[in-house]
């Protein structure tokens, strides 16, 4: 048996999480896990209550993607409703759905990530880190603040709060957007868009400093897995699912969602409480996909507006067939941002996004809901099943990163099999094993709960179980 490396928790992420790497005898890694280390629960913790307080209860699972929550959870509610909701209502959600995609992405990017670009992921922790970018990229730094904040401020104007707005409910929304509200958020755009484009400008040369990374970044062939409008363009809100290979060829298309689990299976193990979603026809754990920005910048003929479109043009010739390597999930989530904001006008834009009409009310006409959403880092499900008096008596939820899940665990393997040497751990190491999951941008929030200051440290351990190294911070 060799020595076992544990990086416990992994920082710069949402959520608690450690990685643990096996070496054989000869010192080289064997084996790598990523383990998400507290449960989450929100499928029991549902269970008897009435179905239509889901949203606003499984919105609580996360305070960076609730809306997300909100929003699946509302469309599997409409499902149990057996409702069409007014066609303003799913603008006006379409519309905060990309808000919260837009500033979700940019605490991604420029928060959480940036830091490894503009410092370098060998530079010093203590520098390596948003205050680092504030001191040496004051405007980049500023850029990120700012562009979360719109995403933010948006979702405020439209659901009274910030975080955990309850203004999507089952059926539709709860009030209409006002004609000032529309003209204040209309205003905030061409900043954003500033914002977005400068970025994509310094990505685009920046990105080739790290041939390394983008090698070994979960740089490899899997299924993708997003959802597609009826023109086969990037849908975040709606739409069916698109399943394509790593050559870029659709597998199963526009499948509807709540037929997930004719597609879908669900594996656990020992060693995390992430579930491990896989491709039904190809088994566990072969059954292999990715989703979020990099996978629905894979799936989609087109984005639909015309700066994203130039973009995603650009970004699909990086690779014959699907773009493969995780390093470039900063880069679809770029296009994406851009996306976001030339959408929201588009919507904001529609006469008929100031229509009153904004719910539909009935009883519950069914005993089974299901309802899919894109959250900023992928395929977001929520299932339910009710009784005859509407109480919840079975839920279950596949988050995006559990999606992933597969995916980051070979991408831990494959970083640490470049970069890990010897019996000595080296900053730079440890921080790529972090990186190459903070590129899928996991949100282990859905599905842990826990409270507290995140440390990371790592041990280093003989076939015969003896500490030889220890790292902590």
């Amino acid at each position: 048996m060799g020595q076992k490396i544990e990086i416990a928790p992994v920082s710069r992420i949402e959520g608690h999480a450690k990685i643990t790497l096996q070496l054989d005898d000869q010192g080289r890694v064997a084996d790598a896990k990523f383990h998400v280390t507290q449960v989450r629960g929100f499928e029991k913790f549902g269970e008897g209550r009435p179905f239509h307080e889901m949203p606003s209860l499984t919105a609580r699972i996360c305070g960076i993607c609730p809306v997300s929550h909100l929003i699946a959870s509302a469309k599997a509610c409409d499902a149990l409703l057996a409702v069409k909701i007014p066609p303003t209502a799913a603008k006006l959600r379409r519309l905060m759905n990309l808000a919260q995609l837009l500033q979700s992405h940019a605490l991604s990017f420029f928060h959480l990530s940036a830091p490894d670009f503009l410092m370098g992921f060998d530079a010093d922790p203590a520098r390596r880190n948003i205050l680092g970018v504030l001191e040496a990229h004051p405007t980049m730094a500023r850029d990120g603040i700012r562009l979360r904040q719109i995403g933010q401020q948006i979702i405020q104007m439209l659901g009274g709060k910030r975080v955990h707005p309850a203004w999507v409910v089952p059926g539709g929304v709860n009030e209409p957007l006002s004609a000032e509200k529309r003209e204040a958020i209309l205003a905030m755009l061409p900043e954003a868009l500033t914002i977005v484009q400068r970025t994509l400008g310094f990505w685009k040369t920046a990105q080739a400093e790290f041939r390394d990374e983008t090698q070994t970044f979960a740089n490899m062939p899997t299924l993708f897995l997003g959802l597609v409008d009826e023109n086969g363009q990037l849908e975040h809100y709606d739409g069916k699912l698109r399943l394509v290979d790593s050559r870029g060829d659709v597998v199963v298309d526009r499948f509807e969602p709540a037929r997930y689990a004719e597609i879908i299976g669900e594996a656990v193990e020992p060693w995390t409480y992430l579930k491990f979603p896989y491709y039904k026809p190809q088994g566990y754990p072969g059954g292999i996909y990715r989703v979020g920005p990099l996978a629905r910048l894979n799936v989609i003929d087109r984005c639909g507006t015309r700066r994203a479109d130039q973009e995603w043009a650009e970004f699909r010739e990086l690779h014959r067939g699907a773009v493969l390597s995780s390093f470039y999930y900063h880069h679809a989530r770029l296009i994406e941002a851009l996306f976001a904001v030339e959408k929201m006008e588009e919507l904001l834009s529609d006469p008929e996004i100031l229509s009153p009409h904004v719910r539909a009310v009935a009883a519950p006409n069914c005993f089974e809901g299901v309802g899919v959403s894109e959250a900023p880092r992928g395929v977001l499900i929520h299932h339910y099943k009710i009784d005859e008096h509407g109480l919840i008596t079975w839920a279950n939820l596949i988050v995006a990163t559990g999606h992933n899940n597969l995916a980051m665990n070979q991408g831990v393997l494959q970083v640490a099999r470049h970069f890990v040497r010897g019996t000595k751990i080296e900053e730079g190491m440890l921080n790529r094993c972090e990186a190459v999951i903070r590129a899928f941008d996991p949100c282990l929030s859905c599905s842990t709960h826990a409270v507290g200051q995140m440390a990371l440290a790592i041990d280093l351990r003989a076939p015969d179980g003896a500490l030889v190294d220890h790292v902590e911070r």
